[in-house]
Formats: C-alpha cells, structure tokens, sequence
C-alpha cells in the first residue's frame, strides 16, 4: 500500500511527544535556579508542568478538527516543525519568562495524540486497529521511559542540553516525515463548527447518566492522585535524597518500565482472577502503600524499591476504564474515551499547582505532606463507588 511509510512515521510523532514531556524533567530545577536566581522554584515548577497540560488540553481538539478538515499531514508537520523551532529556543533561553512561553508553544505542539490516533485509523482495517492503537500506547510508554533517562543523562552536560537533543529530534523526524509520510485523509470541505474546538464539550454526553458521573468521579480522582509523582518526584528527590540529574532520570526511567509492566502484563491476569472492581480496590491500595512509604523513607535505594507499589497502583485505572465501557455500551465508546483523556488533561493542570504549593509550603518542615495528602484524596472515592454500585 502506498501508506506503507506512515504507521513508523506516525509512532515516531507519538513517541517524541512523551519523550519531550519527560526529557526536561530531570533538569528542570537546575535551569529554573539557573534563570530565576533563586532556591525557591517549586512555584515555577508546578506552573510550568500547568502550562504545558493547559495548552495540551485546549489544542487538541483543535488539531483534531484541523486534522479532519484540511488532512494529517500538514498538521503533523507543523506540529513537528514548532516543536523544533520551540526547543531550540528553549535551548538558548536567556530569561524565566522565555521558558514560560517556550513550555506554553510545546504543549500546543505536543497536542497530536488526536491526530496521530486518526492518522492510524485512517491507515488500519477495523480488525487490526486495536493492535495498532496497543503499539501507539506503547510507543508512548517508550517515550516516557526514554525521556526522563536521556534528559537525566544530557543534564550531566548542562541544564540546557536536553534541550538541544529535543530539537535535533524533532527535526530529524520532521526531514523524514517531509520526504516520506502521505496524506492517509485528503480532509472534507466542510465549514469547522466551533464546538469542534470546545474542550469541555466532551462531557456533555453523561450528565444524565448517573453510574457513569459516579465513576468518571472516581476516576477524577484517582488521576488527581497520580499528579503526586509527576508533580513533586523531582523536587522530593532533590531534596530528600540529593540526587543529581541522572539519578532523577534513571529513577523516572525505572518507574516507567515498571509501570509498563503492570499495566502490560499484571492488569489482565488480575482483572481476569478477582475481577474488575477489586482490581481497582487493588490498585488504590497499592498507591495508599506506596505514597506512605515514599513519603517516610530517608534512604535512596529505599525510594527504588517503593516504586514496585506506585508502579502496582497503576492497575486501578484499567480496571476502572473497563468498567466504565460496559455501562456506556458500544456506541459510545468515542465520546467515553474522550472524556476520560479531557479528565485526564485537567488533572494535569490542577494537579501541579496543587501540590507543588503544598510541597513548597511544607519544604522547610517536613517534606512528606503532599504524598500523605495524596494517599488522603482516595478517602474520596468510597461515596462514588457505592453510588455506583447500587445504581449498577
């Protein structure tokens, strides 16, 4: 088939926007001293990861829309070739608020799931699309685990070099996106209506739908817990056991690779032997246990072995999206999806701004808090799931 080049290229797009989410991870603190001439970053920090979830969360659909209307192609490659321009001036990034702006132009960039998930369905025949979408999650998790390793290393070099390697990446993968990849959706001339690029039109659908409220709340919240790790880890690190760049990224590698296995080889077989809801029951307990002990170990090596529980937590979310898709039926699986990943996004915003804040507040104390508060939010859940229950 004449659309043989585009599954790679495609992948290779998934792939460089996980990894441009966690290459700067490890760095981060450095350069924000660096730029901001102070000790007093964790403000910075969580407001940047905000910013680039923001953005993430208001231009999706509208590539998405973009996508369908003018085709892949041009969309892509002009995400790829913001992206490289961005990373490059973030690289040379000689103020705080250029980093602002330059984080703010990534997230809009980096917002191509839509298009990259279009771009397969348009390429795949119906039967082999869930195999091709597992590859694309998986090309995703690739990029999360490469990420923070490479940024952890480059770092060793200077704050700014994982940088440079983003933008030599994106370039690379927009010379052969350029020469190779085809249109796989000429596009439909069609006026774009405006709530194609509403974000908040996604959950629409459920009101009405009281089961499916209760445990899209849950969901809600069990993201919000997951914001803990992705909001602090770095800083806790830092501070509690003085790791340098590398050890940051290696620490965010090996979470990746164990959270891929769960996700990849443990949800299955334990959805299949106790069942979707107390596999879910499961996963929060693992995450309580893990935030627990994060949140009072004082040894290093006691933090790598506490990443087998946070990693083991990640089994909730499957389960739970799997009992969601039986109580919506087939069609509507789309708008379900949808919704779930706006969700996500949101947490992704919120989440940073909130524990950063508790974190910064509690540093000159006691540095735990925000993974006790964390391991506190799931005391939310139990109302929603009974709700849930004796409706289901």
């Amino acid at each position: 088939m004449a659309f043989k080049p585009a599954l790679p290229l495609v992948l290779g797009v998934v792939t460089l926007d996980a990894v441009g989410i966690g290459l700067i991870m490890p760095v981060l603190p450095d350069l924000l001293r660096d730029l901001g001439h102070s000790n007093a970053i964790a403000g910075h920090y969580g407001v940047l990861l905000a910013i680039y979830a923001l953005m993430q969360f208001l231009c999706a659909p509208a590539l998405g829309a973009l996508s369908d209307r003018f085709g892949r192609r041009p969309v892509l490659l002009a995400s790829l070739a913001g992206a490289t321009i961005d990373y490059a001036i973030m690289a040379m990034a000689p103020v705080l608020w250029v980093l602002y702006v330059g984080r703010a132009i990534a997230g809009m960039t980096g917002a191509t799931a839509a298009v990259a998930g279009a771009a397969i369905a348009d390429i795949t025949s119906e039967e082999q699309r869930a195999r091709r979408f597992g590859l694309m999650g998986a090309c995703f998790g690739l990029g999360m685990i490469g990420g923070p390793a490479l940024g952890g290393l480059m770092g060793g070099l200077s704050p700014n070099a994982p940088f440079v390697l983003a933008a030599v990446l994106n370039g690379l993968n927009l010379a052969a996106a350029g020469l190779l990849l085809p249109e796989t959706h000429r596009g439909e001339r069609r006026p774009l209506s405006a709530a194609a690029f509403n974000p908040l039109a996604s959950f629409r659908w459920a009101v009405g739908l009281p089961t499916v409220m209760a445990m899209m709340a849950v969901f809600f919240i069990m993201q919000m817990v997951g914001q803990v790790p992705a909001s602090v880890w770095v800083l806790f690190g830092e501070s509690r056991f003085h790791w340098d760049a590398g050890t940051v990224g290696l620490s965010l590698a090996a979470f990746g690779a164990l959270h891929a296995i769960a996700q990849g080889f443990v949800t299955g077989p334990l959805t299949q032997r106790l069942g979707d809801n107390h596999a879910l029951l499961f996963g929060m307990a693992a995450d309580v246990l893990g935030y627990v002990l994060i949140a009072f170990a004082w040894q290093s090596w006691m933090a790598f072995a506490i990443l087998i529980p946070l990693a083991a937590g990640g089994v909730g979310a499957p389960a739970l999206q799997a009992m969601l898709s039986r109580e919506v039926g087939e069609q509507r699986q789309g708008q379900l999806q949808g919704s779930l990943a706006a969700l996500t996004s949101l947490t992704s915003i919120i989440g940073p701004l909130v524990f950063t804040a508790i974190y910064a507040a509690s540093l000159t104390s006691w540095n735990g808090w925000a993974w006790l508060v964390g391991a506190l939010l799931y005391l939310l859940c139990p109302p929603f799931l009974k709700r849930a229950a004796a409706r289901g």
